[in-house]
């Protein structure tokens, strides 16, 4: 089952869109994929191949960047840094360079300070090499990714490392952050068995959040509340307080239909709560500056509902303008 899975995962992370042209400088640095694989399963077919870790850099075409907008996106499969090409011709044409970078670990959730660290050597690396300007610098992240972003930011405020970015905003679009709530949405897939994509995502997530969290929700909560960049079950909301000084926006779709006739999914069996709960947080933190921007079944642009859907629907030409306006404060 989990064979079979993994290629209908695969299918479910691309991106079902033609990209936009671009004509940026792109530069490519990236250290030789480790021979080896990562277990994410019990079964014997249940590997995933390590990544490639380095960068890709996309820089503004006429020379002059005004910023950086940094994804943290795997090397992984054939749909390489996806999410950051579709912002390519809106960031040219606004001077900013775009810079995704991957660590060695496929779908990294970073559970260590080393994959946190390893991006942060990568992202100091990609400055220095290409003499990039530190400001005007936006961390993004689609899906998992988004889930890494605020990780990174915590990291960063936690062990103020000698290189710091000057970070003027968060893009979060359909992002897991309650690592709570998606470990009981993986256990209800796999307990009403209706769907093998959910069944194969929700038997992937609970095995890797069980290993490196030594337990479940149940037998161990303290240690998902600390992973997990918000919480519903977190009443100290211990987190907020990293986020609270940026400009944040926040991207969902509603898609309630879909997920119940397509997935017998609930209202709570989605990233969409994670997605409300962190902007009313920031916004009871006393943040203004942080926005939920909410996609409905006729805005999409795309029958497929997932992070990577939502992340298509998303109006690029808007989001450059807001990163812009923030730019200026």
């Amino acid at each position: 089952m989990m064979k079979l899975g993994l290629k209908s995962i695969i299918i479910i992370l691309a991106i079902w869109t033609i990209m936009p042209t671009y004509a940026q400088d792109i530069i490519e640095a990236y250290s030789k994929v480790k021979n080896d694989s990562l277990r994410i399963g019990k079964l014997d077919t249940d590997f995933l191949k390590f990544t490639e870790e380095g960068y890709t850099l996309a820089l503004p075409d006429n020379g002059k960047v005004n910023g950086v907008l940094i994804f943290f996106e795997d090397a992984k499969f054939d749909n390489k840094n996806n999410s950051a090409k579709q912002i390519y011709s809106q960031s040219n044409e606004a001077g900013y360079g775009v810079l995704s970078v991957s660590t060695e670990i496929p779908l990294d959730f970073f559970f260590s300070n080393t994959s946190i660290l390893d991006a942060h050597k990568t992202i100091g690396k990609a400055f220095k090499e290409n003499k990039l300007p530190n400001k005007n610098v936006f961390l993004m992240g689609v899906g998992l990714s988004g889930h890494c972003v605020l990780k990174y930011v915590e990291f960063v405020k936690k062990t103020n490392p000698s290189f710091i970015l000057d970070i003027s905003g968060l893009v979060v679009c359909d992002a897991p952050l309650d690592w709570v709530r998606q470990y009981n949405e993986g256990k209800r897939d796999r307990r009403i068995n209706f769907d093998e994509g959910a069944v194969w995502e929700g038997t992937f997530s609970n095995f890797i959040l069980e290993k490196n969290l030594n337990g479940t929700p149940s037998t161990h909560l303290e240690n998902y509340l600390e992973f997990s960049t918000y919480s519903y079950s977190d009443k100290t909301n211990r987190h907020i307080q990293y986020f609270k000084e940026y400009p944040v926006r926040a991207y969902m779709e509603v898609a309630i239909e879909y997920w119940l006739e397509k997935k017998r999914k609930t209202t709570i069996d989605n990233n969409g709560p994670d997605m409300v709960g962190l902007i009313a947080q920031l916004k009871l933190a006393g943040n203004e500056n942080s926005d939920l921007v909410i996609f409905y079944p006729q805005d999409s642009k795309t029958e497929k509902k997932n992070t990577a859907a939502t992340w298509v629907t998303v109006d690029k030409d808007e989001l450059i303008d807001w990163v812009k306006m923030q730019s200026f404060n």
